[in-house]
């Protein structure tokens, strides 16, 4: 698929069948995302994959968000490794796992895997509950799978504002 039609096409699935990701395209997923730049190239990003029936009940247990999902990765980040910009108030790590994530659910769309972006859990709870290391911090959740039939995006996926109201430009 070309790029700008991968984009425009990919939408957050809320509903998946049960169909398992190929592991051919899984691994072309989480290839994008290990190609993503990271500042300082310090790679501080792990991605957890979570497919087995156990651990999938414990993230519904931490989330109402997985909608069926047969696979969910985790987006961590080492806090512990990563670059702090001037002033002090920002670090590197919630920006490079957002640029893995990122790369990694349009590298989905682009091997026809769906995917939704989850935000709705207490990282603090899923690393506790699951055994992550405490050095790391849980960004995002990711769904991947196949969407269950008749899904579709939203009436309003199309409806964007024109880039007059979200641009602004000083020349």
């Amino acid at each position: 698929m070309e790029f700008k039609e991968t984009v425009r096409k990919r939408y957050s699935c809320k509903k998946f069948g049960s169909r398992q990701v190929e592991e051919k395209k899984l691994m072309a997923i989480l290839e994008a995302g290990r190609l993503a730049p990271t500042a300082k190239n310090l790679q501080e990003q792990h991605i957890y994959v979570f497919q087995s029936e156990e651990m999938l009940a414990k993230i519904d247990a931490l989330t109402p968000c997985r909608y069926g999902a047969p696979t969910v990765l985790a987006v961590a980040f080492d806090k512990e490794n990563v670059f702090t910009y001037p002033g002090g108030k920002y670090s590197s790590g919630a920006e490079d796992a957002s640029i893995v994530a990122a790369h990694m659910i349009l590298a989905a769309a682009d091997e026809g895997v769906d995917s939704c972006w989850i935000n709705f859990f207490d990282p603090d709870s899923f690393s506790e509950s699951l055994g992550l290391s405490e050095q790391e911090t849980v960004l995002m959740l990711m769904d991947l799978g196949y969407a269950a039939e008749g899904m579709k995006p939203t009436a309003s996926h199309d409806t964007r504002k024109p880039l007059s109201e979200t641009v602004t430009w000083f020349r």
